[in-house]
């Protein structure tokens, strides 16, 4: 049985790794560059599709911010990989800016930042794998029925895969996180050197007219300038990911700061370069792209009731290399689905990692600190899984919906970890005193200052132009967390002085009671009598409640038939209770004896199939529920194997009990203040 219920748990996980073998799961560059950036890079395939979403709701009118929007964007992406390269460096230990937030700011500030990642893991997940569904929708349009399905198909295979391990899991991912940004590159090549050489590329969008929201028509002043921040703001979830690398440090082979710096620069290098040449595409080939719940306002579009658009991606890939049925669409359409459903790995690694340092805090149950069989913290993985799982049916898969809680986490995260990193370095200057640290140190406190204003300044955007727009949620979800885990840290705090050893630890209890729970004379019953006479208590009773007196005038004797030198006490329960009589007898002992030590032994079977469980055991179950709230009371289950648990042949044959087996089955030394033994 034990092997059958093993085999699901081999075949998704493999076979355990030893502990002395985690040095052994340790990150070359080459693998933690897909697995820490895939997130980072996989953005490029929504970031310019969710700027033309806001700008399109004015019409066409808006799209010549564009360039300018994702210049913003850009310059802000490579200003935080800078900023991120001093974390990495200053904080090897992984806690990124939740570590930086606690050395600097304090408790508080760091509980924001843990409720803030903690919140955009599991957005990344939702929304990397809705936006995968929707790329896989553009290939094959007949699947947008089964969307939610398809993501939650998608979530589970991820957790599978990165429950195998951190290795396994990266050996998975990097050879589509390569062919994805290939093909991108591929991509923005081939429509370059179209234009420039006179064949330029067209979207199948390119003659379609919008038609624009009231609301965002002959847009001026403020005004303008608000819409163009909200366009900014969507364009912003380019960043996504990269704080995924400081947090996962730990996870790099030595020397691991440096490996980690040089994996940020390369992220920030390939997703700037590919976030700018996909917009510099999508403007060349005059891309149409609206809120999918509008897409009728895209005029000419046909079956705009039922079929869904195509994404920008999509589209430049139709474009660039000869329509929806060429080689090199599907090649982009299949990477882009792919990279964008494994950039969830990100989430996957950082989450459970960040769990991790938060039950060594003892603001997470301490079981997420806990490495499963492939040394992976598996509960953190099962956990973020669930959550994501849950937003997914919550959204209906929809990635313009869930984009709009997502990114305010990320930027609070930003925010206060370089604003930490200042205070850091702040602090490194009053005790450095050769010359070149020193310079060092100023030009790492100038790249971080600049980085947490830039990002002070867009989470205020963020959180002003899409609150309203469900960014709420996020701002009531982070609170919530703050206070669950400050509960937590409450209650082990609490827990841990009750554990300080006090003057009377080392005192012995006046006395020891042993009660011997009986309800007819047979094996297990004797088995415990005889386990707690070993022990040699001060006093030794047998407990029985009576609910039929039939039963019990048999009990009694066979009690003294057997001539079983135990006391029997029997208990009167008119409403044929067993618990509360128990319970009363053992209250009345402590209540007579405060320093009296009552030790109630248990017998109970031991059964081999889970439908056993049912007909036995339910009333020494309901017994120790109850007696483990009872102060200066132990309880101890004496175990008694039946047949379908370990095999007849290791049993007597089933014969019942004789006299004299019962007789030798409670011969020990007598036991000091027994009565009656």
């Amino acid at each position: 049985m034990s092997a059958l219920g093993q085999l699901p748990k081999r075949l998704v996980l493999g076979r355990p790794v030893r502990s002395d073998r985690l040095g052994e799961s340790l990150l070359p560059k080459r693998l933690a560059l897909p697995i820490f950036a895939s997130d980072a890079l996989s953005s490029v395939a929504y970031a310019t599709q969710e700027i033309l979403i806001i700008l399109t709701l004015g019409g066409t009118a808006y799209l010549y911010l564009t360039p300018w929007l994702a210049a913003g964007v850009v310059v802000l992406l490579i200003t935080v990989v800078l900023s991120y390269r001093q974390v990495v460096h200053a904080y090897p230990s992984g806690g990124g800016d939740y570590e930086v937030a606690m050395k600097n700011h304090g408790q508080f500030a760091a509980l924001v930042v843990a409720s803030a990642l903690l919140t955009d893991y599991v957005l990344t997940v939702a929304v990397s794998v809705s936006s995968g569904t929707d790329n896989i929708i553009s290939a094959f349009p007949s699947l947008n029925q089964h969307r939610v399905l398809i993501a939650i198909a998608l979530v589970a295979l991820l957790a599978a895969a990165n429950l195998r391990g951190l290795r396994e899991s990266g050996k998975t991912f990097a050879v589509p996180t390569y062919l994805f940004a290939a093909g991108i590159l591929i991509m923005i090549g081939t429509g370059l050197l179209r234009e420039f050489f006179g064949t330029p590329i067209e979207a199948e969008s390119a003659n379609y007219a919008i038609t624009p929201d009231p609301a965002h028509v002959h847009l001026t002043g403020l005004a303008l300038v608000f819409f163009a921040l909200r366009a900014f703001a969507s364009g912003t979830t380019a960043l996504t990911g990269i704080e995924a690398v400081a947090n996962g440090v730990p996870a790099f082979k030595p020397p691991k700061s440096r490996n980690a710096a040089i994996t940020l620069s390369l992220l920030g290098g390939l997703a700037a370069t590919m976030f700018a040449g996909v917009t510099a595409m999508a403007l060349l080939a005059k891309v149409k792209y609206v809120d999918p719940i509008d897409t009728c306002h895209l005029q000419g579009f046909p079956d705009c009731d039922t079929a869904p658009q195509r994404t920008v991606i999509a589209q430049l890939a139709a474009a660039t290399f000869g329509g929806d049925h060429s080689v090199g669409f599907f090649y982009i359409q299949a990477a882009t689905a792919l990279v964008l459903i494994l950039a969830a790995n990100t989430a996957f690694n950082g989450f459970p990692l960040l769990g991790s340092v938060l039950a060594q805090d003892r603001f997470m149950p301490r079981q997420l600190h806990t490495r499963g069989d492939k040394l992976v913290y598996s509960n953190g993985i099962l956990l973020l899984a669930g959550f994501a799982v849950l937003l997914i049916v919550a959204f209906d898969a929809d990635v313009t919906r869930l984009i709009q809680l997502y990114i305010i986490g990320v930027f609070t995260s930003f925010s206060i970890g370089q604003w930490g990193m200042v205070r850091h370095w702040r602090r490194e200057l009053k005790v450095e005193r050769d010359a070149q640290v020193r310079n060092q140190i100023r030009r790492s406190q100038t790249i971080n200052a600049i980085g947490g204003s830039l990002t002070s300044v867009v989470l205020v955007i963020i959180v002003i132009t899409k609150f309203t727009h469900g960014a709420w949620l996020v701002l009531l979800a982070m609170p919530l967390l703050f206070g669950l885990m400050k509960a937590i840290n409450r209650h082990y705090s609490n827990v841990a002085l009750q554990l300080v050893p006090d003057t009377d630890a080392r005192m012995l209890p006046s006395k020891v009671h042993a009660l011997v729970l009986v309800s007819k004379v047979h094996k297990p019953a004797l088995r415990a009598l005889a386990f707690a006479r070993a022990t040699r208590p001060d006093a030794l009773t047998a407990l029985t409640v009576n609910v039929d007196d039939a039963e019990t005038r048999g009990l009694q004797a066979d009690w003294e038939r057997y001539d079983i030198p135990v006391p029997l006490t029997v208990l009167e329960s008119p409403y044929r209770e067993i618990t509360r009589p128990v319970v009363d007898y053992v209250k009345a002992i402590r209540r007579d004896s405060p320093r009296e030590l009552v030790v109630v032994f248990v017998p109970q079977y031991v059964v081999g199939h889970w439908w056993e469980n049912v007909l036995h055991n339910q009333s020494a179950l309901r017994l120790r529920a109850r007696l483990q709230f009872q102060p200066g009371v132990m309880i101890t289950t004496v175990p008694w194997q039946l047949e379908s648990s370990f095999g007849r042949e290791e049993l007597d044959g089933g014969r019942g009990p004789a006299p004299g087996d019962l007789r030798r089955g409670l011969t020990t030394d007598q036991p000091t203040g027994t009565p009656n033994a």
